[in-house]
């Protein structure tokens, strides 16, 4: 009898801590009730809609008139939700008054998941009152940043022009294929306008490794304030030139991505879903020069030879750059307006693929 009597205790205890009521739970409840109500306003507002554009294409109504009643709709729907959520909106104030008081338990659950559940007050009311769309555009201008930034990534082929002749690069002793360029950067891209627009102002850090490889088994050799393209007295297998750059590019940039646009009129920027085009150049300095040679000494040894020297390269570049991309890549062109080598005409240029990643 004594073990049955504490099994009925038992059962007891658990039904009745089972329909306990906590604040997490109430809370909840009342999350569901608000979703509830969104839903319903919802659902009736689309129906009316329907009926209204039906009317409207069968010619039983003008194309102002439709747009008198959506309005009206949208409106009452809007009041209704309003209304219906402020009445829970008490209980929840109750709630919290109880909890504080200690007049409800509460299962020490994280609060922050049943909250989240209201920031349905927000989506609720989305239908066409003046506050209501008003709070949408404060939010939409938070996402519609003037200014984003993207990781920028660029690589191809580098060569050399004479006296600013592009045909001169045909006599070129770099071969033109094997002599790369590689480019890695951050940068920023600010809305000239403050409203959404097709012209922004791009600019950034990057850095930069040129290479330039000789052909026809030819170094490069320092002599004094002079530097010289010789040919080697070894065969060669490897003869490039390597100089390391720091630069800040900038760029007038025109992109022609569709904005989107809401209902309240509006306009949200979009950027880098279209047609791209960036017109601009750069400044900056060398961090360093290096040679490399590889070749095999009369007595049959693979020799790789690395030689670190100015020589004679300007510290100071300046020049032009574009490019023309489509989303977030497109072609790119570099042209620099100062010399490679000090007392001379020849130029570095640069053609290649750009990538620019957000």
């Amino acid at each position: 009898m004594k073990r049955i009597l504490l099994i009925l205790v038992l059962l007891c205890t658990t039904y009745a801590q089972s329909q306990e009521k906590t604040f997490e739970k109430e809370v909840k409840k009342i999350s569901i009730e608000i979703e509830k109500i969104t839903k319903q306003e919802k659902d009736s507002l689309k129906k009316k809609v329907k009926a209204i554009n039906k009317r409207l294409s069968k010619g039983e109504i003008t194309e102002e008139k439709a747009k008198q009643l959506k309005k009206e709709v949208a409106e009452l729907h809007a009041s209704n939700i309003e209304n219906r959520v402020s009445k829970e909106e008490l209980k929840l104030q109750q709630l919290v008054q109880d909890k504080t008081t200690g007049k409800i338990v509460s299962d020490d659950a994280d609060f922050n998941d049943y909250v989240f559940n209201f920031q349905i007050f927000d989506r609720a009311i989305a239908f066409g009152d003046s506050s209501v769309g008003e709070r949408r555009r404060k939010r939409s201008k938070k996402r519609n940043k003037r200014t984003t930034s993207q990781i920028v990534v660029a690589m191809g082929a580098n060569n050399v022009i004479e006296n600013h002749n592009l045909g001169s690069i045909n006599d070129s002793e770099y071969k033109f294929w094997q002599s790369h360029f590689y480019e890695i950067g951050f940068s920023l891209k600010t809305r000239l306008s403050k409203e959404a627009s097709k012209t922004y102002f791009k600019y950034g850090l990057s850095f930069l490794w040129n290479n330039l490889r000789l052909d026809n088994n030819q170094i490069h050799e320092v002599n004094g304030d002079q530097t010289n393209v010789v040919t080697f007295s070894e065969q060669l297998k490897e003869s490039r030139l390597r100089h390391v750059q720091m630069i800040f590019p900038m760029h007038l940039e025109f992109d022609f991505s569709k904005n989107k646009k809401y209902d309240d009129g509006f306009v949200k920027d979009r950027t880098n879903e279209g047609i791209r085009l960036g017109v601009g150049g750069f400044f900056g300095f060398k961090l360093g020069t290096r040679q490399y040679l590889e070749y095999e000494n009369s007595n049959g040894i693979e020799i790789e030879e690395v030689q670190k020297d100015p020589f004679n390269m300007n510290t100071l570049n300046y020049g032009l750059s574009g490019y023309l991309s489509y989303k977030w890549y497109g072609l790119y062109l570099k042209y620099d307006l100062n010399p490679l080598f000090k007392n001379t005409n020849t130029r570095n240029i640069s053609l290649g693929v750009r990538f620019d990643i957000d």
